[in-house]
């Protein structure tokens, strides 16, 4: 089989979407049911060089650079001319858009429609560009994958793609690369940790007020938030921290590399992610994973995807978020049982299961072309 692949979110700083691609590229790279197929990786720009170099009984790897600024005017028409000419036997969109006017059959992953449940975290512009896409792109693929039952209701409900041309298969985080998780410190550090692409939806103003009352409990305790602020129109995050009193307990940071990641989620004794609207939601499973308690909204995907791993807390209510945090910072007991549980619900997510799942979805849309 020879698969292409839209390649572009490996590039620069991956996260989200580009961690995604990656994991399942390694899987399918070491992987002797992939042996036999070929993968191009059609990237705007140089710096994939090493995937083709990568070793492995699996897949073998090829990158194309498609010259071009990445956008969708590089997506619909740079990338599109490129694939043609390649002729792969399916084509790979990962991340909610395609090219449209490709004739192979495509495997498109939409991770959620927030764009189209919520227009109004949007602007305009961008919002009526995903939506006319991803109405476009969903109605065009042979498959679509997501990641939870509620996103594919969801894909059904805004974009009409029907079930039966939907696929549900998780994300996980049991990465190749990541260190062993230590022990669970017999010292909690007072620290909440944040970390993701902060959107409206996912309430920082809220965490913030509740690290404030937080800290009437827990005196020392600081916040640590990890992410692009991409929030429209822009939220002075830091600014509200100084009005809330808590300015200088509070660092926020756009981006950090995975070794400093996983330094982020050792110093933590709490994790804290606010988010009223998610396709999946990784990073909270990445928390569980690394034995940091964590506090959720409850949300439907939350308690799919979590379930009694997670403390939930109502939208809105910074009391509960505050009391939430402290329990599980001051209560051995709590805290316990909460790790216990996450345990268990973290066991549930492997790589290798996305990876396989995900292959199968393409080579069962390529031979639909034969």
């Amino acid at each position: 089989m020879r698969l292409g692949v839209d390649a572009r979110e490996l590039g620069g700083h991956p996260t989200g979407v580009g961690r995604y691609l990656r994991e399942l590229l390694r899987r399918w790279q070491i992987d002797p049911a992939c042996a036999t197929a070929e993968v191009t990786l059609f990237t705007p720009r140089a710096g994939l060089e090493a995937w083709a170099a990568s070793p492995g009984e699996g897949a073998r790897v090829r990158v194309q650079v498609v010259d071009g600024a990445g956008g969708t005017v590089w997506e619909q028409r740079d990338l599109a001319r490129a694939v043609r000419a390649a002729r792969p036997d399916v084509f790979f969109s990962p991340a909610y858009t395609t090219p449209l006017l490709l004739r192979v059959p495509i495997v498109l992953a939409m991770h959620d429609v927030s764009f189209a449940a919520h227009p109004e975290w949007y602007t305009w512009r961008h919002g009526a560009r995903l939506r006319w896409l991803a109405r476009l792109g969903g109605r065009r693929a042979t498959t679509v994958l997501t990641l939870t039952d509620f996103s594919a209701r969801e894909i059904g409900r805004y974009l009409r793609v029907p079930a039966d041309r939907i696929q549900v298969i998780p994300l996980a985080v049991d990465y190749l690369d990541a260190p062993p998780v230590p022990a669970t410190p017999t010292a909690v550090a007072p620290v909440v940790l944040f970390v993701g692409s902060i959107f409206e939806r996912r309430h920082l103003p809220l965490l913030l007020e509740g690290v404030a009352l937080a800290r009437r409990d827990v005196p020392d305790l600081r916040l640590d938030v990890i992410g692009e602020n991409r929030t429209s129109p822009r939220v002075d995050l830091p600014a509200l921290a100084q009005r809330l009193g808590v300015g200088e307990a509070v660092r926020f940071r756009d981006y950090v590399p995975d070794r400093d990641l996983e330094a982020a989620y050792a110093a933590a004794g709490v994790f804290a992610f606010l988010s009223e609207y998610e396709g999946f939601g990784l990073t909270p499973l990445e928390a569980m994973r690394h034995r940091v308690p964590t506090v959720v909204l409850d949300t439907p995907v939350a308690r799919e995807v979590y379930g009694d791993g997670v403390r939930h807390v109502p939208l809105g209510d910074a009391a509960a978020v505050a009391a939430a945090m402290v329990t599980l910072l001051r209560d051995p007991t709590a805290r316990d049982r909460q790790l216990a549980a996450a345990d268990a619900i973290v066991a549930r997510y492997r790589w290798a299961d996305a990876a396989r799942a995900t292959w199968a979805a393409l080579v069962a849309a390529a031979e639909r072309r034969r």
